[in-house]
């Protein structure tokens, strides 16, 4: 049995097996505090009844106007409880805090290479918005593709009408 409940800073003491997947971008624990402080309601884990995490999703509200929206900072699950239907628990809580902050779409990025979780996310009624030029640093950088799910507050989903160029990490709005 696995349950959904608000991750806890003494969470990061205990979070390692999930993070050892090389497609799971990890963070400072400085970075993990400020969301946990700021943003409480978006930061969630998965844990088995034995205490073990082993999928947490990180989240924040951010924009204004017709721009506000949530935004997947990470979204990781163990790989040996993958294709069981938890990111999409995780991401379902994610949208439903999102639609109660009455936002327009939720947003996330993901690496173009990373094909498993590009097709979760279209399953799940994301649409890759746009291209984002070297978003991941590495050798060499890799694009990232902003994928986007209109909330009901966009009854004429103009928040996920796919941009036709590709733009740069400096013109992310």
């Amino acid at each position: 049995m696995v349950s959904k409940k608000p991750f806890e800073c003494w969470d990061l003491l205990k979070y390692n097996r999930v993070q050892f997947d090389p497609l799971t971008e990890t963070y400072g624990f400085s970075f993990y505090m400020s969301y946990l402080a700021r943003w409480p309601e978006y930061v969630q884990k998965l844990e088995t009844a034995s205490g073990q995490i082993i999928g947490y999703i990180m989240g924040k509200a951010e924009g204004r106007d017709e721009n506000w929206h949530g935004h997947v900072t990470c979204l990781t699950v163990r790989s040996d409880f993958r294709r069981c239907g938890m990111a999409g628990k995780l991401m379902s809580f994610l949208e439903d805090v999102s639609e109660a902050k009455n936002a327009f779409f939720v947003d996330l990025f993901v690496r173009k290479s990373n094909d498993n979780a590009i097709g979760m996310y279209k399953r799940m009624g994301y649409v890759i918005y746009r291209t984002v030029l070297e978003y991941y640093s590495g050798d060499p950088d890799e694009d990232a593709y902003d994928m986007r799910k209109a909330m009901s507050r966009d009854v004429e989903k103009k928040s996920v009408i796919p941009l036709k160029h590709p733009v740069r990490t400096e013109d992310l709005d």
